[in-house]
């Protein structure tokens, strides 16, 4: 066919339809719009109708809709054309019109409307005026389309018709949160705030107990469900939407009352983990939190005694059971038993002492943790005007260097803001700590001028550890600085030569933690980490999660609080006198004003790429699509350039495949360790290799800073994820746990190996293991006759003493090693020097990697990890009362 403008069909709009649909057939997608448009515009095409509002509609009833290859519609380009022809001829408006006539267009193009894209909907909606219609004949489309269960095309029509008030909001929205569109229903209802009421309210009612998914959809029989559906209406889900909307639409939590048991009841399960499991909760701390969280509700408080009796005494569980008056018929066997048989002084629950106890701490703790070199009497409270003023004028002297840090009460999700209580302010030989918890203080105008002042202050520097975090709970506390916004001048963030010095290649003494990997026996992070890697301590953490509103405060509290303050001015001088040491530039500021510049660079670059033109972006999609063999139907989803939300479907662990360029190793030991598969670029690899491992295995890329935009055009936009190189390994991980919305439970974790990402291990029993350990030369004078018989009848039942993680796994018998070599088929040994031989009288089972020959046991870890990440695994009751088996890395 010869490319040329075809001569048009005059004014018959049938022929124009088939002229213009010939010309859509076209291959060449640039030069047809060049003729189209030229079809259309010239004085054979819409200037030659007769009836041009007429002649449109009966082309566009017969044009065909999406097809395979096109993002666009024939009735799409149609559409626009119109209207930009429109403009240069204002006189073809309805208005010309009988009233009559133009009520049959109007209905005319109504029935038009059974899609949601936006170039062809709007077109028609503002060509044909059609909000002006009766609302009635809108609504009767709209419940046509519902009908025709084309509930996602009723809900977006009846936004662009402002159709809401007209319409029942749960039969509206109920099918899209079944259909897993709940962002389509949030768009709904926003802007019109008794139906955003109605939508947090009938997702609260989901989170009962007793709500069955099942029920619901029994209402929409005919309704199509995705496949995920069953799984992503769950009570987590749901709670975290509800909590999420609470705080977007600004609703009373009290109107959602399911929402509010089910966050306070995961939180409950974690406040038993931290302190009877993981024990990093102190008695007084784990006490004033579980009395918040369970407050006044029954429910709660049953279900706080039905766990105190598998962690704690009868006598605990009988004296919690007496405080909330628990009926006799809700208690666990025995308790009112014991409840009855207790004197009257111990049922009491010893109170907390809120005295201060003495300043100087023990000597065990002096020689453990870092103290601050501070008499009780350089410590001052502010709770009033003429302590603030005294504060101010030493605070804020010219050239003043000052350590600020901010404690708050911790809220479990349970609040989405948390509202500062104490506010530490350290300079040399004195810490003044700010009481915020009278609010007559603490919103005094005083109060915040001097707030505002404080961090405006250029010649003030203003030294902390994670400022972002701060600013956010200060902007939380007094919302004044949100409508004049705070300025910040003079801080300076720890945080960022902290990630320069992890980043840097000096060699730190062996007897120094070099970061925060999985796996290592070091439990410091953070702000802790970096106390124990320049002065030698690392800072005592075991009132972090105090209850920081109550008073009087305890002297630990107060000692952990001028503690987190003033460490920052030791760090600060050590690292000014001596920066080489530690790999550190001479002007530690260039640090901080390199990492501003870096981020301004990154954003722009995002910018740039929000901007890239749709029909690319496309391209890449379909180009990733061509080199990756996705393994299921919901892979295909994430892998193909669609942006994962909150939304996107659950998925286990097991169902994501990464690949993590150098600079992010720790975030790949994490995502191993709750069970991801995660391949990692070594530091002498070129970015390129993550590129061609994605196409090969369709895995998705991990990287951060430059690489990110060669890779992701490489592999497609939904493939490749960039992250913050300055967040902590942790904070990565939760981040792409959400993003994809992965799912772990506890059983994933470690059910990767850490060192190589194999997921096979054997079983060797402490019989074997001292066998090996001997032949190997690694065990002397080890007698196996005393647990001969034992070790035989453990052997028998290894399948039943499998760890948590074993159905994540696949387990090789061990006839697989070679009884010479002690090599697996790989030809990895056993790396036997690992084991401590004195674990033989401890360990029953040893489960080897029979990749890399990793020898793992029961340890400690597991509960580090799991608190770790909690907000992000699934526990459920039995998950959170099974016994503790998980393997330590060695």
């Amino acid at each position: 066919m010869s490319r040329r403008t075809p001569e048009a069909a005059g004014l018959d709009p049938v022929v124009l339809r088939d002229k213009l649909f010939e010309l859509w057939n076209w291959k060449d997608l640039q030069m047809v719009r060049v003729i189209f448009t030229v079809c259309i515009n010239s004085t054979h095409g819409f200037s030659k109708l007769s009836e041009p509002l007429v002649s449109l509609l009966t082309i566009l009833e017969c044009v065909p809709g999406k097809q395979k290859g096109r993002s666009h519609t024939l009735g799409q380009h149609i559409v626009k054309e119109f209207q930009t022809w429109m403009k240069q001829h204002p006189q073809v408006t309805l208005n010309s019109l009988t009233e009559q006539q133009a009520a049959a267009l109007q209905k005319q193009a109504l029935s038009l409307l059974v899609d949601t894209q936006s170039n062809f909907t709007d077109g028609l909606i503002n060509i044909y005026q059609l909000t002006s219609l009766d609302p009635a004949v809108l609504r009767r489309h709209i419940e046509r389309l519902q009908a025709l269960h084309c509930y996602k095309e009723a809900a977006g029509l009846s936004i662009k018709l402002q159709l809401q008030k007209e319409l029942d909001v749960k039969e509206m929205c109920v099918p899209l949160i079944l259909q897993n569109k709940v962002a389509l229903a949030e768009s709904y209802v926003t802007g019109h705030s008794h139906l955003e009421k109605q939508l947090v309210t009938l997702l609260d009612s989901w989170c009962h107990p007793s709500f069955s998914v099942l029920d619901i959809r029994k209402t929409f029989p005919l309704l199509s469900l995705p496949k995920v559906s069953k799984d992503h209406i769950n009570p987590k889900f749901l709670t975290k939407q509800v909590f999420r909307l609470m705080e977007k639409f600004n609703i009373d939590q009290g109107l959602c009352p399911n929402a509010l048991h089910k966050r306070r009841l995961d939180t409950l399960r974690f406040l038993m983990y931290a302190r009877f499991v993981e024990r990093s909760m102190t008695e007084e701390n784990w006490r004033d939190h579980v009395q918040s969280v369970v407050a006044d509700d029954l429910e709660l408080q049953i279900h706080l005694v039905n766990m105190l009796v598998k962690y704690c005494s009868l006598v605990t569980t009988a004296q919690w059971s007496a405080r909330y008056n628990i009926p006799r018929y809700r208690l666990p066997f025995g308790v009112w038993d014991r409840q009855q048989s207790l004197p009257p002084h111990l049922l009491q629950i010893p109170a907390s002492d809120s005295a201060l106890t003495e300043w100087t701490p023990s000597p065990s703790h002096c020689e453990k943790f870092y103290q601050v070199p501070l008499a009780r009497d350089k410590v001052h409270f502010v709770d009033t005007l003429e302590a603030l003023q005294r504060c101010e004028s030493i605070v804020l002297k010219d050239e003043a260097v000052v350590g600020v840090d901010m404690e708050w009460q911790p809220t479990f999700g349970c609040n989405s803001s948390q509202r500062v209580a104490l506010i530490q302010l350290a300079v040399l030989n004195q810490v003044f700590l700010l009481d915020l918890c009278a609010n007559e203080f603490c919103y005094h105008p005083e109060t915040i001028r001097f707030i505002r002042s404080l961090f405006s202050r250029k010649n003030v520097l203003k030294l902390g550890y994670g400022m972002s975090g701060d600013n956010k709970c200060v902007l939380a506390t007094w919302h004044q600085f949100i409508e004049e916004p705070l300025k910040l001048e003079g801080t300076f963030d720890l945080l960022n030569v902290h990630q320069k010095m992890q980043r840097s290649k000096i060699k730190r003494p062996q007897d120094r933690p070099k970061g925060v990997l999985v796996g290592e026996d070091s439990a410091e992070k953070g702000l802790s980490l970096l106390v124990q890697q320049v002065l030698g301590k690392p800072l005592d953490k075991s009132e972090q999660m105090s209850n920081w509103e109550r008073r009087p405060l305890r002297g630990s509290q107060i000692r952990y609080a001028v503690a987190d303050a003033y460490c920052l001015l030791d760090v600060y001088s050590v690292l000014s006198r001596d920066s080489a040491r530690f790999g550190l530039p001479a002007n530690l500021h260039s640090i901080a004003k390199s990492h501003l510049e870096n981020n301004g660079d990154e954003k722009k670059k995002d910018n740039q790429a929000a901007q890239m033109d749709q029909a690319q972006v496309k391209e890449e999609c379909q180009r990733a699509q061509r080199v990756s063999y996705p393994r299921s139907d919901t892979e295909k989803g994430l892998l193909c350039g669609e942006k994962p939300s909150e939304d996107a479907p659950p998925l286990a662990p097991q169902q994501l495949r990464v690949v993590c360029d150098s600079m992010l190793q720790g975030l790949g030991r994490y995502l191993r360790c709750l069970g991801v598969d995660v391949l990692m670029l070594e530091s002498t690899d070129d970015h390129r290799v993550a590129a061609k491992l994605a196409q090969a295995e369709g895995r998705v890329i991990l990287t951060c800073g430059q690489p990110f935009q060669s890779l992701r055009s490489q592999v497609g936009e939904g493939r490749c994820l960039s992250l913050d190189c300055s967040e902590k390994a942790r904070d990565q991980a939760v981040q792409v746990l959400r993003h994809f919305n992965v799912q772990p439970t506890p059983n994933d974790i470690f059910s990767r190996c850490q060192a190589c990402n194999s997921n096979e291990y054997t079983v060797v029993p402490k019989k074997e293991m001292a066998t090996m350990l001997e032949q190997k030369g690694f065990l002397q004078d080890w007698d196996n006759s005393d647990h001969t018989q034992q070790d035989e009848e453990m052997t028998h039942s290894v399948t039943s003493d499998l760890p948590r993680y074993a159905l994540q796994c696949q387990w090789a018998p061990l006839s697989g090693l070679d009884p010479d070599t002690l090599t697996f088929p790989g030809g990895a040994p056993i790396q036997l020097h690992t084991v401590p031989p004195g674990l033989l009288t401890k360990i029953t089972f040893f489960y080897v990697c029979t990749r890399c020959g990793k020898v793992f046991w029961e340890g400690s870890h597991f509960t580090r990890v799991l608190s770790m990440f909690h907000e992000v695994l699934h526990i459920t009751d039995t998950e959170s009362t099974a016994p503790i088996t998980e393997a330590q890395h060695q």
